[in-house]
Order: structure tokens, then sequence, then C-alpha cells
């Protein structure tokens, strides 16, 4: 669904607030622009419940290898201004400009002739496939398989218990 969203022939523009987690990741990522409010951080913490990163596994893309790995090792959080460092969203803004923000960006993009602007995203996604996007996107989405088949063999479930619960004493001791 994530490879049919990003190549939606309208430019899409996604609008950040609060905790970006996971799922969320993956309906950021496939907008052509992210537009992130101060208040939004960013989360992928997938790893400890076992599973190698979300279906739609963008995070090399978005962040280059390192950070990606980084990111993905420790389940950290990323401010929007740490995002916007990485250059894994266009712009960060007040909370309460969001709105706007992206509707006068969706304003000023739909006066340009929509042609052009198909053509314009379809050249950007044929770059990014002709790299390797699609190769590499299929080859983890089947790691990302294995991993949920693994944890069912082994727990029961398809995820790692581990990675569920905090960790440390529970309420009732």
């Amino acid at each position: 669904i994530c490879e049919r969203w990003r190549n939606l022939p309208k430019p899409t523009i996604a609008a950040v607030q609060g905790k970006c987690i996971a799922g969320g990741l993956m309906l950021a990522w496939v907008c052509d622009i992210i537009v992130a409010a101060d208040d939004a951080s960013f989360q992928d913490l997938v790893v400890g419940m076992g599973v190698c990163g979300v279906e739609w596994f963008s995070h090399v893309f978005e962040l280059g290898p390192r950070k990606a790995k980084e990111w993905l090792y420790t389940g950290d959080s990323m401010t929007a201004s740490e995002a916007h460092k990485w250059g894994m969203v266009n712009s960060v803004v007040p909370r309460a400009d969001l709105d706007a923000t992206c509707l006068a960006m969706a304003a000023k993009i739909a006066t340009k002739p929509m042609f052009a602007l198909q053509a314009t995203k379809e050249a950007v996604n044929q770059v990014q496939d002709a790299a390797g996007r699609t190769q590499a996107m299929n080859a983890v989405f089947s790691l990302h398989h294995m991993c949920h088949s693994h944890n069912v063999q082994v727990f029961g479930i398809p995820v790692d218990p581990a990675g569920l619960a905090p960790r440390g004493k529970n309420k009732a001791g």
C-alpha cells in the first residue's frame, strides 16, 4: 500500500505533529514533502520487538546508512529539528502554523502545471528506483517477514515479548 501511495501522480504533503512512531513513519515517508511541527518527534522502536524495522523500510534513504543503523539499533526518539538536520523532513514550523504552512505550500504547488508536476514526481521517483530503492525495499520486506516468522516460532507471537513491556518489575512486583 505504501508503494502505491508513494507513486500517486499528484504531489503529497505530510503534516506531522506529536509522536510519529513506526507505522506513522511509513505514512509520512511516502509523501513527497514532510513539514513537521516543532513538537513532532520520530521513532522506530520495532527492533526492540524483534523485527528489523517497519515494513516500509526507508530509513537508509531518509537518513543515510550510519544514522539509520544508530537510530534503529537504539530505538531512540528524534526531534523535529534533528529530523530536519538529517534531511528527513523539509521544514519545521511552530505547531500553531503547521496547517497554514502546509496549505500555503499546497496552494503554491497547485499553481504549477499538473502535467509538469506529475512528470517531475515520476522523474525523482525513477532516479530513486534506478539507484536500487525498489530492490532494497523488497529485500528488506522479506527480512521483515522472516523476523515475524522467527518470533512466532520462538515466542508464539509475531513480536519478541521482551520489547512489549517495560524493563524491570511491573506494578504487581
